[in-house]
């Protein structure tokens, strides 16, 4: 009966999941711009090895296929900046939303609004506010300010991609760390009231301990979205000004379908590469978490 019930999903998983995974890793071993596997031909790992040839890795000049490298900074400064920022920014809300606030309810549907939008929509508003003759370009004007080019400037351009990445799923992870923190006994906290301990010291002692796994789940589920970042930057800023904030999945994208010089089978390889660095830091990330687990139910 359990297989029964089963089967349908795993049938559609299997279907759109599985197999054109499997089919990826066969395109990554060819070459061409034809997308039937019968009119590539085998080049066995020279994709990989095209993407991997670079004389500094940290110089994306020296490497063969520098657009790749250039993508994979920019995703990397994006991660470091957005997932910390999406973590301290929804933990912050969370606390806040835990309190007995007026109108808690509302707060928490308003914070939560946001994730039920398509990326896409929520990139078209934000490029609305954004662009030169847009809002918040209107808001400067009114206060006697210059208009400015915030989406053609790189470094307003990257904090552009980053706040709207945050502002767009930050109720997701807020949500998670909420319930978390409502699973924390509230005898805890009177009991370490009546021992005249300060809330600062409650937090750091028992909220971001027992709160731990719930963090660790946001800081994974973000990280993997990080790094799969594209729509809502894509349509804020098509990956410019330049290559500022062209990042891995655009890459991927443009190189497979939108260049008239596409490569599937190098888009494939360099798929294969993110998703093999996302299992590797997922893995890293949950033996981390299992040892503080550990950790803590010894002391």
């Amino acid at each position: 009966m359990a297989a029964f019930f089963l089967a349908p999903n795993m049938a559609i998983f299997g279907i759109f999941v599985l197999v054109p995974l499997v089919i990826n890793f066969f395109y990554s071993a060819t070459s061409g711009t034809a997308y039937f596997l019968q009119d590539r031909t085998y080049v066995g790992l020279e994709q990989y090895q095209r993407l991997l040839d670079c004389g500094n890795y940290l110089d994306t000049a020296t490497c063969r296929e520098d657009l790749f490298w250039k993508a994979v900074h920019n995703t990397g400064l994006f991660v470091l900046v957005q997932v910390a920022l999406l973590t301290v920014v929804s933990m912050i809300t969370a606390l806040i939303l835990n309190r007995e606030i007026v109108g808690r309810s509302f707060w928490r549907a308003v914070f939560f609004f946001p994730v039920l939008l398509s990326p896409v929509v929520t990139g078209l508003i934000w490029r609305w506010i954004l662009q030169r003759q847009g809002l918040l370009n209107l808001i400067v004007h009114d206060l006697g300010g210059d208009p400015y080019n915030w989406l053609t400037d790189r470094f307003w351009a990257f904090t552009a991609a980053v706040s709207v990445s945050v502002w767009a799923h930050m109720g997701f992870y807020t949500l998670i760390l909420l319930a978390g923190l409502q699973a924390i006994p509230r005898d805890l906290y009177e009991a370490a009231e009546m021992d005249g301990t300060k809330p600062a010291r409650g937090f750091w002692r028992i909220t971001l301990p027992l709160l731990m796994p719930n963090l660790l789940v946001v800081i994974v589920l973000a990280l993997i979205r990080a790094v799969q970042i594209f729509d809502e930057v894509y349509v804020l800023t098509g990956g410019g000004p330049g290559t500022s904030t062209l990042y891995l999945t655009q890459y991927i994208y443009e190189i497979g379908f939108a260049s008239l010089l596409r490569n599937p089978g190098l888009a494939s390889a360099a798929s294969i590469l993110m998703g093999l660095v996302l299992v590797v830091l997922t893995l890293l990330q949950l033996q981390v978490g299992r040892r503080g687990e550990r950790k803590g139910a010894r002391e």
